[in-house]
């Protein structure tokens, strides 16, 4: 594989635009992902797998971080704004074996001062001393699986819990400690009506959380709801959904922003932040991506071994593989990411985390302008409204 990226310039209406080296690197996050869940939801599509009755988290643990030192050449010298452990099901873990696994990652890369630490868990996984343990281990954030209180629609989901575990499991996260957590909720759910949209968002403002994430259910190739579909509400029905949504969130103070991300002032998701702007993160885990930006230029996307028996085999290389982004790739790669924020990004942020002349976008910003998909303000690389809810036309002016 060429990692040379500097050797493929960007070429634009017949002019060379080349890759300079990177002054500044992107903030750095971690992301560990835990692929064990107690059943298999219809709808994930997500690398995840039941569990059996004993997890193997010591060797697991020993895997993470054996898989961590691989990656510790391309990031040395920089320190971890924020770590997500995602699954499947984190909080399926003991807090003894996360004990472990942070403080092995925090002897190899120094964490900063505010680090953000969020742990994904469902209320189905609930224990009150446990997640008091996981709160004095530093973890400072949790993102809890909701996806709806009513307890037919939690059956269509194949969810483990009922609406009254996930109405206690915000008084329980207080309880142990978090001030900061999310919960996850989605719409447009099967047969689901707008009352019934509305009546799960007004419960789960009533939880008080900091931070909301409510998005619509899709149906994702490999599921079983792909493969036997639920019948889903019309899109009418959709978009009023969507719009009373957003206007009861926005009332109640939670700031969009992002695509489906809501936050009281001050408390957006520092991980998802740096995400979407094209920050640089380790992945590490079964089938976990990372993203690493290098002095010199290049970026590579990773991607490691999915199958949990395949990533614990000693015999088996944790990394499955690399792809370094060329100059043709990469206004596409970064505008997917900026875009999905409702205000967009500095425009200057594009050359800071790609080392590409903005000219290079030029062309594409002006027939996106035109179209109505991109906001006409020369400062900011920003979707309207509009560009909001047709992301996939709106990047289509991108791709070289």
């Amino acid at each position: 594989m060429n990692t040379d990226s500097s050797a493929s310039p960007l070429i634009l209406g017949g002019a060379q635009t080349p890759r300079a080296a990177l002054p500044d690197l992107p903030p750095l996050a971690l992301y560990i992902h835990i692929p064990w869940c107690v059943r298999k939801c219809p709808y994930c599509d997500f690398n995840s797998h039941a569990a059996s009755p004993t997890l193997p988290e010591e060797e697991y643990v020993d895997a993470l971080l054996a898989d961590l030192d691989q990656d510790l050449h391309a990031v040395y010298g920089r320190e971890l704004s924020s770590i997500f452990f995602g699954g499947g099901t984190p909080s399926l873990f003991s807090a003894q074996a996360l004990g472990r696994l942070l403080k092995g990652v925090e002897q190899r890369i120094a964490f900063a001062s505010d680090i953000e630490i969020t742990l994904e868990a469902n209320p189905g996984t609930f224990e009150q001393e446990k997640f008091t343990a996981y709160r004095a281990l530093g973890i400072n954030r949790l993102s809890i699986g909701i996806q709806s209180f009513q307890e037919q629609k939690l059956k269509a989901l194949g969810r483990i819990h009922n609406g009254d575990e996930a109405i206690r499991a915000a008084g329980m996260a207080r309880q142990a400690g978090f001030d900061n957590f999310n919960l996850d909720l989605m719409h447009g759910l099967p047969d689901q009506s707008l009352d019934d949209a509305l009546g799960d968002l007004r419960q789960a403002i009533a939880m008080k959380p900091t931070h909301l994430s409510w998005y619509q259910l899709t149906l994702e190739p490999n599921t079983v709801f792909w493969n036997q579909p639920p019948i889903l509400p019309e899109d009418d029905t959709l978009w009023d959904i969507q719009e009373a949504g957003q206007a009861l969130l926005a009332e109640h103070g939670y700031s969009q922003y992002e695509v489906s991300a809501y936050a009281q002032p001050g408390r957006a998701a520092r991980h998802n932040l740096n995400y979407w702007s094209f920050g640089d993160f380790i992945g590490i885990g079964a089938g976990a991506h990372g993203k690493l930006s290098h002095p010199d230029g290049r970026i590579l996307r990773t991607w490691k071994t999915r199958l949990p028996k395949d990533y614990l085999n000693p015999a088996k290389h944790y990394q499955a593989g690399e792809k370094a982004l060329s100059n043709e790739e990469l206004p596409f790669e970064f505008l997917m990411n900026a875009l999905r924020l409702t205000d967009g990004v500095d425009a200057a942020l594009f050359a800071q985390r790609t080392g590409l002349d903005p000219l290079s976008l030029a062309e594409g910003r002006r027939q996106a302008e035109q179209s109505g998909l991109l906001q006409v303000e020369p400062s900011r690389l920003a979707a309207t409204a509009r560009g909001q809810l047709f992301l996939n036309d709106l990047l289509q002016y991108f791709l070289i």
